[in-house]
C-alpha cells in the first residue's frame, strides 16, 4: 500500500492517466472519411447540405472559447476534460444515429465544445506536477495525443481499405475507444490550484498580491461594519472574480504591447485560421477531384502520413541555429508562399494524387512555422501569460473563420462551390505571404543598418556577418 501510495503522489500518476485519456480520445477512425460517410449511402447529404452543417463547428467553437476558456481555470481543469469526453461522446452518438441537417448542426456545436476544450487537456498538467517536470510531462501528453491521431487515421485506412467495419459499425466502436478515456479521465486527481482563479500564494505576481492587499482590506472592512457570513463570502467571491479579470486585462495589454510579440501573434491567427478552414473543407475538395469512392479510401493513410511527417518536422526545427528574431517575419513569409503555391496546385490540377501531396506539404509547413512561433512567442512569457495569449490567439484566429466561413461557404453569404473557396483559401496565403516576407526584408534591412552604424570601421567586414547571421 505504501508504494501504491507513493506512486500515487509522483508526476507519473496523473501523467499517465492522462496520457491514457488524451490517446484514447483522439484515436478517431472515421474522421478521414467524414464527407464520404455524410455524402455516401449511410447519411445521403449533398455537398450544399454539408455546407450548411460542417460551418456550424466554427461559430459554435467562437461562442464557446472564452467561456470554456474561464470556467476551465475556474473549475480546476478536471471537470472540462470530463465535460469534453462527455461532448465526444454525444458528438459521436448523434453522428450515428440521428438523421437531417438541423441534427448534424447540434452534433457540430457539441464538437466545438470538444475542441473548445482542449484547453483544459494541456493546461491541467500544469496544475498537478512540479514546475521542474513541466517541459517532460507536455512532450510526454503532445506525443501521445499525435500518437491517437495516427493510430485512429491508420486504424480507419485499414478497416475501410479491407472492408472489415462499415462506417456505422465504426462509429460504435469509437464509442468504445471514447468511454474508455471518460473512465480515465474520472480517475484524474482533481487539482488544488489553477492558473488565475485558485493560484497558491508563492505563485502569484507582486501585481497581483497588491491588488489582493487593496481587495482584503475592502472585505475587512465590511467585515468590522458587521458584514459577515454569506454576505461576507459573497463579497470575496465578487473581488476575486473581478480582480482576476482585471489582471488578465492588465496582462493582455502588456503582452501585446511587444511589437515583435504582436507580429508573430499576427500571423498566428491569420494562418491558423487558413489551416483551420482549408482543413475542415479538404475532403469536399477530395470528393470533386475525384468522385469515385474507390479513391476516398486513401484518405486515412494521408492524414496518417501528414500528421507524422508535420511531427518530424517540427522536432527538427529545433536542432537549427537560426536566429530567428531576425529571420523568422521571412521565414513566414517564404514558407507561408509555399504553402499557397501547395494550395494553388491542389485546386487546379485536377488530379488526386497531387491533392495529397499537397495537402502533406501544406500541413508540414504549417506545423513547422507554427513550432517557431510558438517558441518565439513563448520565449520571455510566464506560463500564466502564455497561456493567455495562446487563447486570445486562437480566439483571433476563430474569429478570423468565422468571417470567412460565413462569407464563402454559408449560404447566407457567397456561398461559393468547393474550387472558388480552395482558390480564396490560396490567394488568403498569397497575401500572408507577401506582407511577412516585406516585414521579414526590412527587418532585415534595419537590423543591418544599425550595425553598420555601431560598429566601428576596424570591425567592419567578416565579423557584422557573424551578427546578422
Amino acid at each position: 500500500m505504501e508504494a501504491v501510495r507513493k506512486w500515487r503522489s509522483d508526476w507519473r500518476y496523473p501523467t499517465t492517466l492522462l496520457c491514457i485519456y488524451g490517446f484514447f480520445s483522439a484515436v478517431k477512425p472515421l474522421e478521414p472519411f467524414l464527407i464520404p460517410y455524410l455524402t455516401g449511402p449511410d447519411k445521403n447529404f449533398t455537398i450544399e447540405q454539408v455546407n450548411q452543417i460542417v460551418p456550424v463547428w466554427t461559430y459554435s467553437y467562437l461562442c464557446v472559447l472564452v467561456p470554456v476558456f474561464l470556467l476551465t481555470d475556474w473549475l480546476r481543469y478536471k471537470p472540462v476534460v470530463v465535460i469534453q469526453c462527455v461532448s465526444l461522446i454525444i458528438t459521436t452518438a448523434m453522428l450515428l444515429w440521428t438523421k437531417g441537417v438541423p441534427a448534424m448542426q447540434a452534433m457540430e456545436f457539441f464538437y466545438g465544445v470538444v475542441t473548445a476544450s482542449d484547453v483544459a487537456y494541456f493546461s491541467y498538467i500544469y496544475s498537478v506536477i512540479d514546475l521542474k517536470m513541466y517541459r517532460k510531462a507536455t512532450s510526454y501528453c503532445r506525443s501521445v495525443q499525435l500518437l491517437g491521431y495516427t493510430v485512429g487515421s491508420v486504424l480507419g485506412q485499414l478497416l475501410v481499405s479491407f472492408n472489415l467495419l462499415s462506417y456505422n459499425n465504426i462509429l460504435v466502436f469509437t464509442l468504445v475507444l471514447t468511454a474508455i478515456a471518460l473512465l480515465f479521465s474520472c480517475l484524474l486527481p482533481m487539482p488544488q490550484q489553477s492558473m488565475f482563479f485558485h493560484r497558491t500564494q508563492a505563485g502569484k505576481t507582486a501585481v497581483t498580491e497588491g491588488t489582493e492587499r487593496h481587495a482584503d482590506e475592502t472585505v475587512r472592512g465590511e467585515d468590522e461594519n458587521g458584514d459577515a457570513g454569506n454576505g461576507h463570502e459573497e463579497k470575496r467571491v465578487q473581488s476575486s472574480c473581478s480582480r482576476i479579470l482585471l489582471q488578465l486585462w492588465r496582462d493582455f495589454l502588456q503582452c501585446y504591447s511587444s511589437r515583435q510579440l504582436l507580429y508573430w501573434s499576427v500571423w498566428w491567427a491569420m494562418a491558423t485560421c487558413g489551416y483551420n478552414q482549408t482543413v475542415n473543407y479538404v475532403q469536399v475538395l477530395w470528393e470533386h477531384v475525384q468522385p469515385s469512392q474507390n479513391f476516398s479510401i486513401y484518405n486515412g493513410g494521408v492524414e496518417a502520413a501528414s500528421t507524422l511527417l508535420s511531427a518530424a518536422t517540427a522536432y527538427g526545427i529545433g536542432f537549427t541555429e537560426v536566429k530567428w528574431e531576425l529571420w523568422g517575419e521571412l521565414a513566414l513569409g517564404a514558407f507561408s508562399g509555399l504553402g499557397a503555391a501547395a494550395l494553388f496546385l491542389m485546386t487546379f490540377v485536377g488530379n488526386i494524387w497531387v491533392c495529397y501531396l499537397g495537402y502533406t506539404v501544406f500541413k508540414c509547413l504549417y506545423m513547422l512555422l507554427m513550432t517557431i512561433a510558438m517558441y518565439q512567442i513563448a520565449a520571455d512569457l510566464s506560463m500564466e501569460r502564455y497561456a493567455l495569449v495562446f487563447g486570445a490567439n486562437n480566439f483571433g484566429a476563430l474569429a478570423l473563420q468565422t468571417i470567412l466561413t460565413f462569407v464563402v461557404v454559408d449560404s447566407g453569404g457567397l456561398g461559393l462551390s468547393i474550387i472558388p473557396q480552395f482558390t480564396i483559401y490560396a490567394s488568403y496565403f498569397s497575401v500572408i505571404a507577401v506582407v511577412f516576407a516585406l516585414r521579414g526584408l526590412f527587418t532585415i534591412w534595419r537590423a543591418q543598418g544599425s550595425y553598420k552604424e555601431s560598429d566601428p570601421p576596424e570591425n567592419n567586414g567578416s565579423g557584422s556577418h557573424e551578427h546578422i547571421f
